[in-house]
C-alpha cells in the first residue's frame, strides 16, 4: 500500500505565507499535530518512509515513526514546490496583482515559470522520476510505504497516480497530519 501524508503546521501556515522551499520548522501546535498523529496511525504499518528534506517534514516523519522500527529515508525530489522570489509573500490572494496568484487559482493555464517559480513540468518530472526509481518498486515486492511531504508535492503525487488533470491539481490536498491512501 501507499499512504501520503502533508507535514504539521508551521508558524508560515499560521500566518499564511508561502513557503515553498523554504526550511521552516513545524511550531508548537505542528509538532502537537504530529504527537497526534503517531498515537492514531500507531497501528497503521509502514516498511518505508520516504521524506522531504526540508524541516518540517522530516520532523513530522520522526515523530509520526517514533519508537517504530521504520526507515526514514529523505529523498531532494520530495521538497515542496518552489514559488520563487513569492516564499514569503503573506495572504497573496488579498493582493489582487500578485502574479503567483495564477498557479493557485487557474493552475491550468499556469506554463512557465512566474518569478522563478517552479512550473508543473519541472515538479511532475521530479515527483515521476521519484515515483518510478524509489516508490513503484516497492510496491511491487508487497511493501507499505509512506511519504510525508507537503501540499503541492503531495498534489502533484495524487495527480500522476490518479491521472487528475493540472486544472484541479489544488484539489488533491491532504490534510495536515492525516494519512491517506493511494494504493
Amino acid at each position: 500500500m501507499l499512504y501520503i501524508m502533508r507535514h504539521g503546521m508551521t508558524e508560515w501556515n499560521r500566518l499564511h505565507k508561502l513557503q515553498g522551499q523554504r526550511d521552516i520548522p513545524l511550531n508548537e501546535e505542528g509538532l502537537s499535530m504530529a504527537r497526534a498523529a503517531h498515537d492514531e496511525y500507531l497501528n497503521t504499518h509502514f516498511d518505508i518512509c520516504f521524506s522531504s528534506p526540508l524541516k518540517r517534514a522530516a520532523e513530522t516523519a520522526s515523530i509520526l515513526l517514533q519508537g517504530r522500527d521504520v526507515p526514514i529515508i529523505i529523498d531532494n525530489r520530495l521538497r515542496e514546490m518552489s514559488f520563487g522570489e513569492y516564499e514569503g509573500v503573506q495572504n497573496s490572494f488579498l493582493l489582487p496583482d500578485c502574479p503567483i496568484n495564477v498557479l493557485f487559482k487557474d493552475p491550468g493555464s499556469y506554463k512557465k515559470s512566474i518569478g522563478g517559480a517552479e512550473t508543473f513540468a519541472e515538479l511532475f518530472s521530479r515527483t515521476n522520476s521519484f515515483l518510478s526509481e524509489m516508490v513503484f518498486p516497492e510496491l511491487q515486492k508487497g511493501k507499505d510505504i509512506l511519504i510525508v511531504g507537503h501540499k503541492g508535492l503531495n498534489s502533484a503525487i495524487i495527480s500522476q497516480i490518479k491521472q487528475i488533470p493540472i486544472s484541479q491539481f489544488w484539489n488533491n490536498g491532504v490534510e495536515q497530519c492525516k494519512l491517506m491512501r493511494l494504493i
